[in-house]
């Protein structure tokens, strides 16, 4: 089976819609089959991402999400022999899907708060904790949706992670910092910036390959001596949770690695499409939610990430509470209704 993903990366729109969409390209990949990449925006670190994927990396030339843009997209995916067409952002909307079914293929569109008006989409997939079906109302009677974090799309490189267990530290001291991939408003600096504040932190700060903060970053992190360092475009993420007592993380695709990293999580919205993840993690209690990054302060920060270090009953309930929600198998199930499709003949 072979896959189109039609997805973007910017400085202002990140870079998780294309890192989520890697992760089931890699299921693709390692089941046999090939995956290329549509785009019109993408950083220069996406791309070398794509590249060291050995993913196909395609121009769209067109404005995104416009006619021409799906016009451009059904003429790739005919060149590709593209079995399904998997498209992610927030720029796709209920045009978008129709203009991909009237050509005559199958779709996969991955979707975060029901941001269009109709879907005729023959999978929709929202990964999230306590995702509604009443978003997706107004839908094609043939469309199926994949809803909730059983469905997490998680990269090839956590698959060894799986079953891992957390030991809980009494009085943690280890702070894992990472705010996507772009991070356009450098909520980086503020972070670091509290952490300043606790002399007994030992902090990972890890930034994307599209973040545009990196040397202003470094002379931050310099000051805290011996306790900072600032990784970027790191390959060992998982790795780097498992070391972390906690994280004070960005409320993106993130959440769902740490979530099967039993890590516990104080989040910071970055965007408004995150504020619905962090709140529905803070109100199951598998994460603390700090709040947007407009009204979070530097004082806030520190007070809330010393208490949460200072706690060992409050970090053992997070993490169980978090790592009940993701059990990293969501690619491999969402790669299993794709095959399903493929046999039942979807529209």
């Amino acid at each position: 089976m072979n896959l189109l993903f039609r997805t973007d990366a910017s400085l202002t729109m990140g870079t998780g819609h294309v890192m989520r969409c890697i992760a089931l390209a890699q299921a693709m990949e390692d089941a046999g089959g090939r995956a290329a990449f549509a785009l019109a925006e993408g950083t220069a670190g996406i791309r070398a991402k794509l590249v060291e994927e050995s993913c196909d990396v395609l121009p769209i030339s067109a404005e995104a999400g416009s006619v021409g843009d799906s016009g451009q997209c059904i003429t790739l995916a005919r060149q590709q022999g593209a079995d399904w067409i998997v498209v992610d952002g927030y720029q796709f909307s209920d045009d978008y899907q129709r203009a991909l079914k009237v050509a005559g293929f199958k779709v996969l569109f991955l979707d975060d708060y029901g941001h269009a008006a109709h879907y005729s989409a023959d999978l929709v997939l929202n990964q999230n904790a306590q995702a509604p079906e009443g978003l997706y109302a107004v839908r094609e009677p043939y469309t199926r949706l994949l809803l909730g974090t059983e469905y997490c799309l998680l990269r090839r490189e956590f698959s060894s992670w799986r079953g891992w267990k957390r030991e809980i530290a009494p009085v943690g001291r280890k702070v894992l910092v990472t705010m996507g991939g772009s991070d356009p408003d450098n909520v980086t600096e503020v972070v670091i910036a509290a952490l300043q504040h606790l002399p007994d932190v030992e902090a990972t700060i890890v930034v994307g390959g599209s973040n545009p903060h990196f040397d202003s970053l470094q002379g931050l992190t310099s000051q805290g001596g011996q306790r900072f360092r600032l990784l970027r475009s790191i390959t060992n993420m998982p790795e780097l949770m498992a070391w972390a007592d906690v994280a004070v993380s960005g409320a993106g695709s993130t959440c769902w690695e740490m979530c099967l990293l039993q890590l516990p999580m104080l989040l910071i919205d970055l965007a408004d499409n995150q504020k619905p993840i962090a709140g529905a993690l803070g109100e199951m209690g598998a994460a603390v939610h700090l709040g947007a990054a407009d009204d979070v302060t530097e004082e806030e920060i520190a007070k809330r990430v010393a208490s949460l270090l200072a706690s060992g009953t409050d970090r053992a309930s997070l993490s169980k509470c978090c790592g009940q929600l993701v059990d990293g198998r969501g690619a491999e199930r969402v790669l299993s209704e794709l095959s399903r499709g493929e046999e039942n003949g979807l529209r």
